[in-house]
């Protein structure tokens, strides 16, 4: 909503601190972006010292107070207060000035260079490798895009604005750390001198509208048969693993998973760094903590994992298991805890399994191999392979029980699965899904929860060409 003139000047002398004076500065040589496209280095210089300038004459704690419109309206009176005292100006025509002052704004209320690319919803990760290379996924597909930033200093401090934000710093001492948006999109970022060529910076973006399962089916991630026995699974409380590689959708696939468990059990979440989207409200959602600069105080999955069983949880949700947590999540698989859910990195269920063995041994006990294959084998009843095809596209891969042990070996049966089996001219995979005629064990689980699926669901003619 816009104000009349005499309530704008009393915003305008709620934010400015000082009134503005002349400044001078010196402009630079041109130099161009690595996507081909050139822009003039003193348009960088001339953003930066406006920048610089607004931050002098705002009084920065009340900008969160002002309403949306009434902020511009400030902040473009004094961009253009500074534009016309610039003496030896870099000249601006009319959309260039409007793309100067969206720049400004979001330098001021946002994330810089990166805010058009959040708030575009094709974009599913923005990847800034230095500071004069962003690169954005569209569909699967990554390409270089003409934005940067000015320099490193400008990308470290978007990178402290974004890390502070949720109570984590990154410096010398502490050179990488994981965080998250206001949206829960996953922000990772590593500077030097673990970075050689500068700070880097990686989000993986999250809609706002969280998938559902009748998404995940239009994209032909899976198909509507399938949907329903990840329903009916998740009803009847059977623990899942969903494995697969990075940016294979094991998150979203968590995320539309959980729309299924009833509203009266109570959730706990635990993670790095929270990014679950659950819709439930009786959910107790915790994050791990990072140690302090003197090294103390940090709190790691595994604490969290243990006091969660304090906590009187129906399931509990461990956004990814990586290390000796593991053992204590299984601990509450197999200890009342029915129906949880977790991911782990793995190219397939039988290496998911593997890691999660590799795993247990990092917490330091001596239990032999075959002692803990059958704690694994005992606990979990699911293993949902996820993975990303050459065109970029996710697909389950594979659905399978656990059944038992057989010697020192976790037995497993595939229900499901999707072969590829060729490439078109335009580079999509073309598969197929099927099933492979295995009635499983669960289908009792699901008959004593008064889950209903038809006997001729698996039936090894249900194939679907995609």
């Amino acid at each position: 909503m816009m104000c009349d003139s005499k309530s704008q000047d009393h915003e305008r002398k709620r934010i400015i601190k000082e009134p503005i004076v002349n400044k001078k500065n010196g402009l630079e040589k041109s130099q161009s972006t690595e996507a081909g496209r050139y822009i003039p280095e003193e348009y960088f210089e001339l953003k930066t010292r406006i920048h610089d300038r607004l931050l002098d004459l705002i009084d920065l704690s009340l900008i969160e107070t002002l309403d949306s419109e009434v902020l511009k309206s400030e902040l473009r009176v004094l961009v253009e207060g500074i534009l016309k005292r610039e003496e030896n100006g870099f000249p601006l025509n009319l959309i260039e000035k409007e793309r100067l002052f969206a720049e400004i704004y979001d330098e001021i209320h946002g994330l810089g260079p990166l805010e058009p690319f959040l708030q575009d919803p094709t974009i599913s990760d923005v990847l800034a490798v230095t500071y004069s290379q962003i690169y954005v996924e569209r569909f699967g597909k990554l390409e270089l895009t003409d934005a940067r930033f000015k320099d490193d200093a400008h990308l470290m401090r978007i990178i402290d604005k974004i890390v502070s934000a949720v109570g984590r710093r990154i410096d010398e001492s502490s050179p990488m750390v994981d965080a998250r948006l206001a949206d829960g999109s996953r922000v990772n970022a590593i500077i030097p001198p673990l970075a050689l060529d500068g700070p880097i910076l990686s989000i993986r973006r999250f809609a706002v509208d969280p998938l559902e399962i009748e998404d995940l089916i239009d994209f032909k991630t899976i198909v509507p048969e399938v949907g329903e026995i990840l329903r009916g699974i998740v009803k009847a409380k059977l623990n899942v693993l969903i494995s697969g590689g990075t940016g294979s959708g094991k998150t979203t696939l968590l995320n539309v998973l959980s729309r299924f468990i009833p509203e009266e059990e109570r959730i706990v979440t635990i993670e790095d760094a929270a990014e679950l989207q659950l819709k439930q409200k009786h959910l107790a959602r915790l994050e791990t903590r990072p140690p302090n600069i003197e090294g103390k105080g940090q709190v790691t999955p595994r604490d969290l994992v243990r006091n969660s069983l304090r906590m009187r949880p129906d399931r509990i949700i461990l956004g990814e298991v990586r290390g000796p947590e593991a053992f204590d999540m299984l601990q509450a698989m197999n200890t009342g805890h029915e129906g949880s859910l977790t991911t782990v990195h793995a190219n397939s269920p039988r290496d998911g399994l593997m890691r999660l063995e590799s795993m247990v041994a990092m917490a330091n006990f001596d239990m032999p191999g075959d002692f803990v294959r059958r704690y694994i084998s005992s606990a979990i009843d699911i293993v949902v392979q996820l993975a990303r095809l050459t065109d970029g596209t996710r697909k389950l891969t594979s659905l399978q029980e656990i059944t038992g042990m057989e010697g020192n070996i976790i037995t497993l049966q595939e229900i499901f699965s999707f072969d590829r089996k060729s490439v078109d001219g335009k580079g999509n995979v073309k598969g197929e899904f099927k099933f492979h005629g295995v009635r499983p064990r669960f289908t009792e689980r699901f008959e004593a929860a008064g889950i209903k699926v038809s006997q001729h669901l698996f039936d090894p003619a249900n194939s679907f060409e995609v």
